[in-house]
């Protein structure tokens, strides 16, 4: 193609784009991807990543990195596939990631994430598998909805609901009815004294016992 120029390699690289392995013989000198995912990388992202603005891809997954993800990653505005799984990363996940206007591939999964996921742009689409193992975590797309200041894992779960076909409320309910009846039959007996059904059956279970 005119007026783009190819760097040729005498090895192939391969880079791992949007979730899948490329191996690329030529490639544009204009391609900007880093991939350094599956190495021994530790200590936090540094905040100049997010000026490196011609990014379309960022790998780093695989990794001993921790900390925050940094706010400034927001400003990668063209990338398109953004892997950071399998890290040690902690705390929100930065609502400046939904200025990722052509993110189509995320992968955050197996962090110590946590908070509720940002809504907006390109977030709106993914589906659980970007955001798993990360128990912190709540709010759309997990099927597991929480306020935003509890741990998924601090939720109500459902698993009594699908099994018994109710949830606690019926049998708040019930319990309650319950109560009510039980406190009414107490009041009878006490205010018109023994019922002869209810005598004729103890005073035959007594009289049976005592039958040498």
């Amino acid at each position: 193609m005119a007026g783009i120029t190819y760097q040729d390699y005498e090895d192939p690289m391969i880079a791992r784009i949007k979730g899948v392995s490329v191996t690329f013989g030529k490639i544009p000198n204009g391609f900007a991807i880093i991939d350094l995912s599956e190495n021994k990388f530790e200590g936090e992202i540094p905040d100049v990543f997010g000026e490196l603005q011609a990014l379309i891809s960022l790998n780093l997954s695989h990794n001993s990195l921790i900390g925050p993800i940094p706010r400034s990653l927001g400003n990668l505005t063209n990338l398109e596939s953004f892997d950071l799984s399998s890290n040690m990363f902690d705390g929100k996940i930065p609502a400046e990631l939904t200025n990722m206007n052509f993110l189509a591939f995320l992968n955050l999964s197996n962090n110590h994430l946590e908070g509720s996921i940002p809504r907006g742009g390109q977030f709106n689409t993914f589906s659980n598998n970007s955001y798993e193992e990360n128990l912190g975590l709540s709010g759309l797309p997990l099927s597991v909805q929480c306020n935003n200041d509890v741990p998924q894992q601090q939720c109500p779960s459902s698993e009594v609901e699908d099994k018994f076909g109710f949830g606690w409320k019926p049998v708040a309910i019930g319990y309650a009815c319950g109560m009510v009846l039980g406190i009414g039959l107490g009041c009878c007996v006490f205010s018109i004294g023994k019922p002869q059904w209810l005598v004729i059956i103890f005073e035959g279970k007594r009289m049976k016992k005592e039958k040498p």
